[in-house]
């Protein structure tokens, strides 16, 4: 799927900016994670998320459209079922990320919040950004190479 072809990017050689551009409204995000915990039909999603018809229609039919879903029809034939693609799947480590951010800075101390697992029951450790030789890597001790001109 040649996603570039024909659009508009708010910053043509930044990966974030590419990924916000196709999945970053708060919409998209949740019914990506809805979906990651089950969600698989228009009233799955619209029970889970209270969203308005149609937004949440809209932002379905953006998600297949750019790859991250994709359809089948339900038995009977009037309904869609709609699943993560690989590129669906492979947005988990950035909801992880979301929510242990999430965890440490949008919750006060004693807070009750949900929580992630394994299907073991045991929670998950925490992400960190590493080179591929094994050093931590922050924003401090990173920085961006653009493409050449």
């Amino acid at each position: 799927m040649d996603l570039g072809a024909g659009r508009e990017w708010t910053d043509p050689t930044c990966p974030v900016a590419r990924t916000v551009d196709l999945v970053g409204d708060r919409w998209s995000l949740l019914i990506v994670r809805d979906a990651m915990d089950g969600a698989v039909s228009f009233t799955d999603f619209r029970q889970r998320l209270g969203i308005a018809r149609n937004i949440l229609a809209d932002r379905l039919r953006r998600l297949v459209d750019v790859g991250v879903l994709t359809t089948s029809t339900a038995p009977g034939g009037k309904r869609h079922s709609y699943e993560l693609t690989a590129a669906g799947k492979d947005l988990f480590t950035t909801i992880v990320a979301l929510r242990q951010w999430g965890e440490r800075n949008a919750f006060a101390a004693g807070e009750a919040r949900s929580t992630l697992t394994d299907l073991a029951g045991d929670e998950l450790a925490e992400l960190g950004p590493r080179t591929r030789a094994g050093h931590e890597v922050g924003a401090d001790t990173s920085l961006v190479r653009r493409p050449e001109s």
